[in-house]
């Protein structure tokens, strides 16, 4: 018999108040790659026209979201159930932080729900006893205060880190300027700056040279870097030589 695979987690919210705030959510899902949300007796029905707007795009989210009336309904089909909170409420199981939750979500068969309280109050005791494992996040005990959204993406991206996301472009770096070109970019600097009567005090020059040469070999400049400084350098030369 052929065992179930791991499914993507589904994300139940549980008597979410303002449809901004599931928009939130929503937004913090499908950035890092989760697409079922379920809600339990949103407090302002559903569909809220304010969650569109705060989803910022997220519209597949929302609008694949069902509608339950209790949290045991919303989890019935789940395996692995896990029930976020800061607070301690005397309740014996295992607690985990997301990072060990994603873990367990990306090898344990079977799908996983987790679930994220009210706005205000957080989940009740009997939804936290619903669930099979606490999952906590690591924070100030003396302001232990995560929004919805904030919470929903600290869970999502633990999760997605095991996931083939698609990373931003790479762009390649150009080789560093041969130290000939970089001298001849100092020595352009210097011969401008002499001219203009730069260096003075006399007794300073030299300490004066010293901080642009640090100054100018600090950062890893490419060829073409060097020869775009030299053009805005030959063309400020060639502004103060006289016109004949």
């Amino acid at each position: 018999m052929t065992r179930p695979v791991p499914e993507n987690p589904v994300v139940v919210l549980v008597r979410p108040q303002l449809g901004e705030n599931i928009g939130k959510a929503a937004r913090a899902m499908l950035n890092f790659g989760l697409t079922e949300m379920r809600l339990v007796t949103p407090r302002d029905g559903w569909p809220n026209p304010s969650a569109g707007p705060a989803a910022s795009g997220a519209d597949i989210v929302l609008e694949q979201a069902k509608v339950y009336e209790s949290v045991a309904d919303a989890v019935a089909d789940c395996e692995h159930v896990y029930a976020t909170t800061v607070r301690k409420r005397g309740v014996t199981k295992p607690v985990v932080d997301p990072a060990q939750a994603a873990a367990e979500i990306h090898a344990a068969p079977g799908r996983s729900a987790i679930l994220f309280g009210a706005e205000r109050s957080g989940l009740a005791t009997e939804d936290v006893n619903l669930a099979r494992t606490i999952l906590t996040v690591p924070i100030n005990p003396q302001f232990g205060s995560l929004n919805l959204a904030q919470a929903v993406i600290l869970v999502a991206y633990e999760w997605s880190k095991a996931k083939d996301l698609a990373q931003p472009p790479r762009t390649e770096l150009l080789p560093p300027a041969p130290q000939e070109e970089l001298e001849g970019m100092i020595g352009h600097f210097e011969l401008l700056l002499a001219d203009s009567g730069y260096y003075y005090p006399p007794e300073r020059v030299a300490v004066t040279r010293l901080t642009l040469r640090n100054l100018l070999t600090k950062p890893g400049w490419t060829a073409q870097e060097v020869r775009t400084v030299r053009g805005v350098l030959s063309a400020i030369q060639g502004k103060k030589q006289p016109k004949g």
